[in-house]
């Protein structure tokens, strides 16, 4: 615990001793679900405290998401970034979608154990899920840390968000060219790329990229992921 407490310092981060406890039950019940399905290939636990929960939070470093904010965390895994976004932020209430309902078993598991409240997931796929009318721009707030290019991201996970809202990406260092190429396919889709914020911290480089929601994205997206794929916006 007290090795957590000290990266999250060295991060310019702030957790409680409460906190570190959450993050150390979610850290075991990862690893011990990692054993019978593929949750992450990131097994030693100082590079879990590191390139899972600290990355994840860099995010605070910036005022981007409201309090009190609707946060979607879209393809999430194992629960990163919103996961620990919920730990620390308790003011949030945060959704996490996936496509694979054993991916959402183990997220159900943490959030019962830490006992984190305003948390819940939902099963399905974004393109899906972002025309259904129950989470079609209904969030304030969109994170996503998926491989998926900037372009192709932004599809998935801008249909969720509420004019006035923004999508947050966590992306590598070398990311700037295809950032700069999403513009268009920001615009199309009623957004525009706002600030992206450079950070170097305990041997990571990260790009955090805030897109802001303008207007209400044209009802024809998301497309269906063949058209996504084929042929980016």
């Amino acid at each position: 615990m007290h090795k957590l407490l000290a990266l999250a310092k060295e991060a310019d981060l702030t957790i409680t001793n409460e906190q570190a406890r959450q993050f150390l039950v979610y850290r075991s019940l990862l690893l011990e679900w990692n054993e019978k399905m593929n949750l992450t290939g990131i097994t030693d636990p100082e590079a879990i405290n590191i390139k899972h929960f600290i990355d994840s939070l860099l995010v605070l470093h910036k005022d981007w998401i409201p309090q009190g904010a609707q946060v979607v965390d879209v393809g999430s895994g194992a629960g990163f970034p919103g996961l620990p976004l919920a730990i620390v932020r308790e003011d949030l209430q945060l959704t996490y979608a996936d496509s694979l309902k054993k991916r959402l078993g183990f997220l159900d598991e943490v959030i019962r154990k830490i006992d984190i409240k305003q948390n819940k997931t939902v099963h399905g796929r974004a393109e899906d899920l972002g025309r259904n009318k129950i989470y079609r721009e209904q969030f304030s707030v969109a994170v996503a840390r998926a491989v998926a290019s900037m372009d192709v991201l932004l599809e998935y996970t801008l249909p969720f968000v509420k004019p006035g809202g923004c999508m947050i990406a966590w992306k590598g260092p070398n990311a700037t060219e295809e950032i700069t190429a999403a513009e268009a396919a920001a615009e199309k889709l009623g957004a525009a790329i706002g600030e992206v914020y450079k950070i170097e911290v305990l041997g990571m480089e990260r790009l955090l990229v805030r897109v802001d929601k303008r207007k209400p994205t044209p009802a024809r997206y998301p497309r269906r992921p063949a058209a996504i794929q084929k042929k980016p916006l």
